[in-house]
């Protein structure tokens, strides 16, 4: 597996998620009731949408997270090993989601229960 083509991969996905907490950060704030400002919406779809927001900010939180246990973990030999089975992931899979910590089988049967 190519460790510095993972690495960069995985600093060009933190530094995406980062400038997307940065131009949202304005959407989780506190609902405005400036109706010229909110246009048509009512109060409580403003707050909905601001609640959507905050979720998607904690997602990308917990994403940014996730990706940068996995570039620390890039050098390690326990990286792109299946932490149920311990088999290789598949480097494809690791293209797609580099902090992906099992692999297709047993990524499988954790979705299923």
């Amino acid at each position: 597996m190519q460790s510095k083509k993972i690495k960069k991969l995985i600093q060009a996905r933190i530094h995406a998620l980062e400038q997307l907490q940065e131009e949202a950060q304005a959407a989780c704030g506190t609902v405005n009731l400036d109706q010229s400002r909110v246009g048509r919406l009512s109060r409580m779809d403003a707050m909905q949408a601001q609640a959507m927001n905050q979720e998607a900010q904690r997602r990308r939180v917990r994403e940014i997270g996730r990706l940068q246990a996995a570039l620390g973990a890039v050098d390690t030999e326990d990286y792109g090993y299946c932490e149920e089975c311990g088999e290789e992931i598949g480097e494809g899979r690791l293209m797609i989601d580099p902090a992906a910590p099992y692999c297709i089988h047993c990524a499988e049967k954790h979705e299923r229960g």
